[in-house]
């Protein structure tokens, strides 16, 4: 897929944010895996049925814990993903 413009200008910034290394060190500590398999008996997922697709379990997982870490509503980590490069990546 191609790279929009912000993504481009993200990529090429040279000084990495609070925000960067902090989800940085989350990403390389968190047992990602071994939450997903103990999550996914209980996540439901819609795939073949009516309705809006589900999103995966592990961008999901993601988002729940930057919500947790950073204290957001579920509309206010709706729009950290839009406003923050850093969050979508």
């Amino acid at each position: 897929m191609q790279k929009t413009f912000s993504e481009a200008e993200y990529a090429g910034k040279k000084k990495l944010t609070r925000r960067d290394r902090f989800l940085s060190d989350l990403e390389q500590l968190t047992p990602w895996t071994l939450l997903e398999a103990q999550i996914a008996p209980f996540y439901a997922d819609n795939t073949g049925k009516r309705g809006r697709p589900s999103i995966g379990l592990p961008r999901m997982l993601r988002l729940y814990v930057v919500q947790q870490c950073f204290g957001l509503s579920d509309e206010g980590t709706e729009d950290a993903v839009y406003d923050s490069q850093a969050i979508r990546g």
